[in-house]
């Protein structure tokens, strides 16, 4: 059962720029109303499980840094109220004005388009958190929204499908921890030409490094050069070009995570060569099925875009939640989107789905970085 938080003190959070409404008195454990602020519809309150409070609090104070006078733009949707209630909760301690945006209200699901009030919202903001579950065929408006936060160098927490596992456990993390060992890792893998990854399930793969192309590292320190997921853990780069199989005994990312889940009793093995998928196979049918119709969308959709390795030594096993699971220790590739506005890579997708497996040794050239999914480099 959730326990709300005693609602014993005070906090004030500004209305929404587009009102000239005062400033509104917010319970603690509270969200505010469409009555006193535009964004949140017509519920008179969110209550939220106090239990939130510490992956909140580590979103807010540590990976975002926000500061009293930056201003904060809050996207969240009705499954995620009550987590999208207890970050408000720690922004309003930090004194910062946040405008809160329930999806819902504001356009039908799954959007064909970030709404525009939310985008001339993100264009005046110095932090913004996406806290949304992830619905079919809305990767074109995370898109448009990222197109904003790249170009506004806003710091920009992402965190499609939180759940209350992930706020209790890699929300959990100490985030610079994870960052010293992120910074370790990128050291060593930019000046490599190759990473080898092997897994006791039949993984083997290579991966030829492009040096025009950056590793970027998203720990969970979020700065304005890059925004990140939230819980953060990785660094990664677009592959010059990727060979080897791949036996996905983790999960796969986008929409396609929600409906298969964790897929240790029926993974998904797949083959690349020259950087394309070449073969997809599994004892579940659908998922084989969709997962290659989704890598066919279009003419980049089977091309690798993303070569990462998870550095969230706070995890100890996959989930079944890509949000969290890609962190997890080990490599993840994704087809598609290769990011380039920060990789540097020339080409573009309109998807973009990761796959993730377990328990992973990786060789960075002829350097061993990782035995049976535990980093052989102390953070």
């Amino acid at each position: 059962m959730d326990i709300p938080v005693e609602q014993s003190s005070e906090a004030k959070i500004p209305t929404s720029s587009a009102s000239s409404e005062p400033a509104l008195s917010l319970s603690k454990g509270q969200a505010p109303s469409q009555r006193t602020r535009p964004g949140w519809g017509t519920r008179e309150s969110v209550s939220f499980d106090s239990e939130y409070i510490q992956g909140a609090r580590n979103a807010v104070r540590v990976c975002l840094r926000v500061q009293p006078e930056e201003k904060v733009c809050v996207i969240t949707d009705e499954v995620t109220l009550e987590i999208a209630a207890a970050i408000v909760s720690e922004l309003e301690t930090t004194g910062a004005p946040c405008n809160v945006w329930v999806l819902e209200d504001w356009a039908e699901r799954p959007l064909k388009d970030l709404p525009q009030e939310i985008v001339e919202d993100l264009e005046t903001s110095q932090v913004s958190i996406f806290a949304v579950q992830a619905q079919r065929n809305e990767l074109r408006s995370r898109m448009q929204m990222t197109d904003v936060v790249n170009r506004r160098k806003i710091r920009h927490a992402h965190m499609v499908n939180i759940n209350r596992q992930i706020m209790l456990e890699g929300m959990r993390a100490d985030f610079q921890k994870v960052d010293r060992l992120s910074a370790k890792v990128v050291a060593m893998v930019r000046k490599a030409q190759r990473v080898r990854a092997k897994t006791s399930a039949g993984t083997d793969l290579t991966a030829e490094l492009n040096p025009n192309y950056r590793w970027l590292k998203t720990s969970g320190i979020i700065t304005p050069e890059k925004w990140g997921n939230l819980p953060g853990g990785e660094i990664f780069t677009t592959p010059g070009e990727v060979n080897g199989t791949f036996v996905i005994d983790g999960v796969v990312g986008d929409y396609l995570c929600a409906k298969f889940g964790n897929l240790r009793e029926t993974p998904l093995t797949i083959q690349m060569k020259q950087n394309r998928l070449t073969e997809a196979h599994s004892d579940n049918r659908e998922l084989e099925d969709d997962f290659w119709k989704y890598t066919h969308t279009d003419e980049n959709s089977d091309r690798v875009g993303e070569f990462a390795i998870g550095t969230n030594i706070d995890l100890k096993d996959v989930i079944g939640q890509i949000l969290q699971d890609e962190k997890y220790p080990g490599v993840h590739i994704a087809f598609g989107n290769p990011y380039g506005a920060h990789t540097g890579a020339e080409w573009d997708s309109s998807t973009h789905i990761d796959v993730v497996g377990r328990k992973f040794n990786i060789w960075v050239d002829d350097q061993q970085i990782m035995q049976d999914g535990k980093f052989l480099v102390e953070a």
